[in-house]
């Protein structure tokens, strides 16, 4: 199973915004005057702070869905999960980061499905300890 390792979510100083018309893939152009506000992940990536945390991704089973190892994941508390929302669950005493399929709760059980077919889909039981621990609202990626 996939882990993910929840992080603190302080950030010591605010990083500068490029605010830009336009960000060229092609031929650059100066910039140094288009720097003017600055991009503090708290204040603009958190809608309820108080219930938002940061993840740590470890392992593959999400890459179809843009999610790799190293990524950050911001993981919303209060949001409530959806059917096809990607979640960070607790399932027998492991975190995991899933879609949620809820189709067959009729039929007394849900899936946690993997974003990649190397993986198995995980079906949860009443027997199972389970628990949507919350719901994944951004991915931050490292390019290096």
């Amino acid at each position: 199973m996939e882990d993910i390792n929840i992080i603190d979510s302080q950030f010591e100083e605010d990083l500068h915004l490029l605010l830009a018309p336009e960000i060229r893939a092609g031929f650059p152009s100066p910039a140094e005057e288009y720097l003017r506000d600055s991009l503090d992940f708290n204040r603009d990536l958190i809608r309820h702070p108080e219930a938002t945390f940061y993840g740590r991704v470890k392992g593959d089973s999400m890459i179809d869905a843009g999610i790799a190892d190293g990524d950050i994941a911001v993981i919303d508390r209060s949001k409530e999960p959806r059917n096809g929302s990607i979640i960070v669950a607790y399932i027998n005493n492991e975190f995991t980061i899933k879609y949620l399929d809820t189709t067959h709760k009729a039929e007394g059980y849900i899936e946690l499905r993997p974003a990649n077919k190397k993986y198995k889909t995980i079906r949860i039981n009443t027997d199972d300890e389970f628990e949507v621990w919350g719901v994944v609202v951004y991915t931050i990626k490292p390019w290096l």
